[in-house]
């Protein structure tokens, strides 16, 4: 299966794309199944029960504002985020939500929100079933959902919820590994951008592609500034202060920097801006997650900033890296994953690291195999990175490390590119050993918030 940019990259909002965006997804499609089968109108109560993962860090994940919002037929990318509170408010005030909108049914979260913390479904951590009761608490339709890790949804069926998929178009450059795309590259004279790029033209035009990708970058560039701009402490138990507000005025304090040491402090306020604004449930792009959200978009700010030829135009190289970094998650979608409780926090800080290690080599001018290298050192240098955040919160030690991750993807790129692409370990054994050790990896260590700094540093 081919996973397009838009797939990878998707507008959503914080503060986590497989307990938040997924779930939101998952329960809209509950309710759209509903009135697809003439059902609807017939519903009295609808329950939910969220298994593994997603039970265990679901509260501080935000999974149960989510599903209530996506039962009612919101999506992550469109929904009014300012509404919110209210709209919960009522819900819990009445007992009651409008299916799609349209439908009024009743809704406990004590009894129909169901967090089986020790009960676990068996295609993924993250599973919820969604069962709708009639009259007499008649059953009317039951299914399972598995939010897979970026926003991606499946069926107990395997049947992904993205929709680029429709027609099964052919694709005229087709690769699965990475050691295939590198060859396509040889063959045919091409970059991984084109590659990606003539991909994605048997799905959208050549005008929605750019016009798509742009809409994605400025959705990143608004996270920033707003978090840049935002103060005080970000929402649950921890009470964690927003810093990137006081470190920017540190910085423009200074002055701008040149590239060098100076730019790591900027690169770090991106990061951390955007994952401050995750945190809080703001709008964000996953990228390929939301607890990775901030590596992407601080290292293309860093590159437009402050390593940039002037004569490259912006737009292309906007474009080249998403493309570019898109071609890098897809192969570890595939052959991997890029979930938090399927593999650890390799699999997104991780990805995230190598995507952009990967893109900002190719916007620097590297080969298909320079590309390649960089991508295979971000990942090599985060294996075995466990998912274990503090209360259960996307915030100790989520947004620090998109901070880390992204100084690691320039220096992979930088490395990279002083080589010719040669290197020992391909990308394909580096993605092959993520998986193994994601599979080795013991539960606890992996977004259930029962290991490693959660357990050891508990919230007050």
């Amino acid at each position: 299966m081919f996973v397009s940019t838009f797939d990878l990259f998707k507008i959503g909002i914080g503060p986590s794309s497989s307990h938040t965006v997924g779930p939101m997804r998952a329960a809209r499609q509950f309710s759209l199944l509903l009135q697809q089968e003439g059902m609807l109108p017939n519903v009295a109560r609808v329950c939910c029960q969220l298994y593994g993962s997603l039970a265990a860090t679901g509260k501080g994940h935000g999974s149960d504002k989510a599903i209530i919002l996506g039962l009612e037929g919101d999506m992550p990318e469109s929904v009014a985020i300012e509404a919110i509170p209210e709209r919960l408010r009522s819900v819990r005030t009445h007992g009651a939500l409008q299916l799609l909108g349209k439908h009024r049914c009743a809704f406990s979260e004590k009894e129909d929100l169901l967090f089986l913390r020790r009960e676990r479904l068996p295609h993924h951590s993250n599973g919820m079933r969604f069962t709708a009761f009639g009259e007499g608490d008649r059953l009317l339709l039951s299914r399972t959902y598995y939010s897979v890790g970026g926003g991606f949804v499946v069926d107990e069926a395997g049947t992904t919820s993205a929709q680029s998929q429709k027609g099964a178009p052919d694709f005229p450059m087709p690769f699965k590994t990475g050691n295939e795309l590198l060859a396509i590259c040889r063959t045919h004279g091409v970059t991984i951008a084109e590659v990606m790029q003539r991909n994605e033209l048997a799905l959208r035009t050549d005008h929605e592609i750019r016009s798509g990708i742009h809409d994605l970058w400025k959705v990143m560039q608004l996270s920033i500034e707003r978090g840049m701009a935002a103060r005080g402490a970000l929402p649950g138990g921890l009470k964690v202060e927003r810093r990137a507000a006081g470190l920017n005025a540190k910085l423009q304090a200074k002055g701008p920097a040149q590239d060098g040491l100076g730019a790591l402090d900027w690169i770090n306020l991106y990061a951390i801006a955007v994952n401050e604004e995750n945190a809080a449930g703001g709008r964000i792009v996953t990228a390929p997650t939301n607890g990775a959200a901030g590596v992407l978009p601080a290292v293309l700010k860093y590159y437009l900033e402050f390593a940039r030829e002037q004569r490259t135009a912006t737009e292309d190289c906007v474009v080249e890296y998403f493309l570019t970094a898109a071609a890098i998650g897809l192969l570890y979608k595939e052959n991997a994953s890029i979930s938090g409780a399927e593999v650890g926090c390799q699999g997104e800080v991780g990805v995230a690291c190598s995507m952009a290690a990967g893109a900002l080599a190719a916007v620097l001018g590297g080969a298909p195999g320079q590309v390649e290298n960089a991508a295979e050192i971000g990942m090599e240098h985060h294996l075995g990175m466990t998912c274990d955040p503090i209360g259960g919160l996307v915030q100790i030690p989520c947004i620090e490390r998109n901070a880390v991750g992204a100084v690691k993807a320039v220096n992979a790129a930088r490395m990279a590119l002083y080589g010719d692409g040669k290197h020992y370990v391909s990308l394909d054994k580096v993605i092959k050993t993520m998986r193994q050790t994601g599979a080795d990896m013991m539960t606890k260590y992996k977004e259930t918030s029962r290991g490693g700094l959660a357990v050891h540093i508990p919230e007050c």
